[in-house]
């Protein structure tokens, strides 16, 4: 008998996975939206009651509620490392694995990173738009050399490890921040820890690669953007609930950050955030004021913003698919691996 799993936010992207990868003891269906408390009255009561596995990514919002209507639900599958998203105390209450996907696309993730910094430091984005408006004069558009600068890199996970290694092949000088100091970074590229203050007020650019915990929400306001150093300049391919856009914002406009490129924002770009964690409330008016300083925040000229795909290479998206499976695979026969509880 067949597993019955539904997958949730199936994209183009992992057409070719499917097709090339037959998956004979699941009956598999796919759909292309998110899953939350407005689509899951799209999905039949037999659908419901028989499944068994579902797999989402970041976009679906998987509360107590919706899990409860899934009456023989085992296994949760997201397909990325965050999960919260996911209601924890749901899942452990009624015996329901989660399992997620460690370290993906720190190759993608990374060159992504480096693309953004020459972006904004070798004015490429604006430079870009001016000729598509007809204007070809470049005098405005003098950059920096990298090997010149300094990057501070907060958090050298996979991803931010990464980072460092092609900082390093620019030339550049690396300064960095962790929990966690790594003796290999520092032997193989000159990484120097340092406290996250010197890190900020001596870096040139800043580039976060830390997880998202509720704990560090804000973990840049306004004192850390007090202590940057003026003409430098802000990336962030990790998440927007590490940032209090406001304080962003207003460094950007009164020059002190030269320039930001960000893949993720606090409640992605909606008019209406979500509640940003399990942990933490926040008022209508809190988030309506939110997502009115992310919508300006997008339109400033010094602003690059990407709609969060610093990890989308067909490599990282195939790598995230296979260890969904194998997880799966695992799970069913009852190990552990990719279970996060």
């Amino acid at each position: 008998m067949s597993i019955k799993m539904l997958v949730f936010e199936y994209r183009e992207t992992e057409r070719d996975f499917f097709g090339q990868n037959k998956f004979n003891n699941y009956d598999i269906k796919f759909f292309d939206f998110s899953l939350n408390e407005e689509t899951i009255n799209e999905i039949s009561e037999e659908d419901k009651n028989q499944t068994s596995i579902i797999s989402v990514f970041i976009n679906s919002t998987l509360t107590k509620e919706i899990i409860d209507q899934f009456k023989n639900l085992r296994v949760i599958a997201t397909r990325s490392t965050g999960y919260d998203n996911i209601n924890k105390k749901a899942c452990v209450q009624r015996n329901i694995a989660l399992l997620n996907v460690q370290n993906y696309g720190e190759t993608a993730v990374a060159e992504f990173t480096m693309g953004l910094i020459i972006g904004v430091v070798r004015n490429i984005f604006n430079s870009v738009i001016s000729v598509k408006n007809n204007n070809y004069m470049g005098t405005s558009f003098v950059g920096r050399d990298l090997e010149k600068l300094t990057l501070g890199v907060v958090g050298t996970g996979a991803i931010g490890a990464a980072v460092c290694r092609l900082a390093h092949a620019f030339g550049m000088k690396i300064l960095a921040y962790d929990l966690v100091e790594k003796t290999e970074l520092e032997e193989k590229y000159n990484v120097n820890f340092t406290t996250l203050d010197f890190l900020i007020r001596n870096s040139d650019i800043i580039t976060l690669h830390v997880p998202y915990t509720g704990n560090n929400y804000h973990m840049f306001s306004k004192h850390e953007f007090d202590l940057m150093k003026p003409n430098s300049y802000f990336i962030n391919v990790a998440r927007g609930e590490l940032v209090e856009t406001c304080y962003l914002k207003e460094n950007l406009e009164n020059g002190k950050i030269l320039a930001a490129a960000l893949d993720v924002v606090a409640c992605n770009y909606n008019a209406a955030c979500e509640k940003l964690s399990n942990n933490m409330e926040k008022s209508s008016l809190q988030c309506l004021q939110n997502s009115k300083t992310i919508q300006e925040l997008i339109q400033m000229p010094n602003v690059f913003v990407t709609p969060h795909i610093a990890y989308e290479s067909q490599d990282a998206i195939d790598f995230i698919l296979t260890k969904t499976f194998d997880g799966i695979s695992d799970f069913i026969n009852g190990g552990s691996k990719n279970r996060v509880f």
